[in-house]
């Protein structure tokens, strides 16, 4: 199992919880989008699939923002990979014309479990629109009071509703820090089990 993290517009900093679950949780491959300033449908679509088919195995994707609709535009191929996803904060991308290309989000229900989490207060996407995406989505529905756009901004670190919420998404054997992960693969070298991406 990889889990897959999926940034949004201008990439998650240092601090970010989707940068921090990188940084501590094995098996986790981050998408590296060539522009993050002015993103382009095709561009990040093509680079999330072809990251995923790289992948041996099933993923879990954990997406933020912009990255939420990207992963929404996946072709059928791809999102056959898919076992799961956490949608935090999902984008409105008729808001802002720089994610104009990433318009209309699609209203198809995602042929997998995802939850969708979003915020009462959010400046980039009101929590109408969240609550109609993850109707369109078929998502599991988990709204938080007050908590801006679940970024460094708004003061989410290590967030630890996301974790509980990734964990539920990845299943048996739950997540494996990476401490954990090292020290299996100096007992019992298993190559698979080294894979992680900051």
């Amino acid at each position: 199992m990889r889990i897959l993290i999926v940034p949004g517009w201008r990439d998650s900093g240092p601090g970010h919880w989707q940068s921090l679950w990188a940084e501590r949780y094995a098996h986790t491959v981050r998408v590296q989008q060539d522009n993050w300033l002015t993103p382009e449908r095709a561009a990040w679509v093509n680079t999330i699939s072809r990251t995923i088919e790289a992948q041996p195995g099933p993923v879990v994707v954990v997406a933020h923002s912009l990255g939420c609709i990207a992963v929404t535009h996946l072709p059928p191929e791809v999102t056959s990979r898919i076992q799961g996803a956490l949608l935090v904060a999902p984008a409105d991308p008729e808001r802002r014309a720089v994610l104009a290309d990433f318009a209309p989000a699609p209203c198809q229900k995602l042929p997998y479990r995802s939850i969708l989490v979003a915020s009462s207060n959010d400046p980039f996407c009101p929590i109408r629109l969240s609550g109609a995406y993850a109707r369109n989505w078929g998502s599991e529905f988990v709204r938080v009071p007050d908590a801006g756009h679940i970024n460094v901004d708004s003061g989410h670190g290590e967030w630890p509703l996301g974790v509980a919420l990734l964990q539920s998404l990845v299943g048996e054997g739950g997540l494996t820090p990476v401490s954990s992960a090292a020290a299996k693969t100096a007992a019992q070298p298993e190559p698979s089990a080294s894979l992680h991406a900051a």
